[in-house]
């Protein structure tokens, strides 16, 4: 099986370049794409035999996760479950046997 994590940095940019190349030629079982910054209803995408899966941030043009898979899941879960930081659409959660896929993508700390 194949994983591939992706910080796509603007998944609706990504997707007037070589996005679609890109996912065919790697044939992955997963895609974690990070960075998507797009809203529901934004961007359609067109991948026949792939389970897609968003968690997109409240805010417009903000970071976003998604999953795009092969494999069917027993369940998603979005966020971790403290809403002050579930609004920004960080984490997925897929839990696969014999493991668990949860892209996540972070803020950049400040060190003062």
């Amino acid at each position: 099986m194949k994983f591939i994590s992706w910080n796509v940095n603007g998944l609706r940019a990504v997707l007037k370049k070589n996005f679609y190349e890109v996912i065919q030629t790697l044939d992955a079982d997963w895609f974690c794409l990070q960075e998507t910054k797009m809203q529901a209803g934004q961007a359609e995408l067109d991948l026949p035999g792939y389970h897609q899966y968003f968690n997109y941030a409240e805010r417009k043009g903000y970071s976003g996760t998604a999953i795009l898979t092969k494999h069917e899941p027993d369940a998603v879960t979005y966020g971790i479950g403290v809403p002050e930081y579930d609004t920004e659409g960080r984490v997925i959660t897929y839990p696969t046997r014999p493991s668990t896929s949860s892209p996540c993508t972070s803020p950049t700390l400040a060190v003062s």
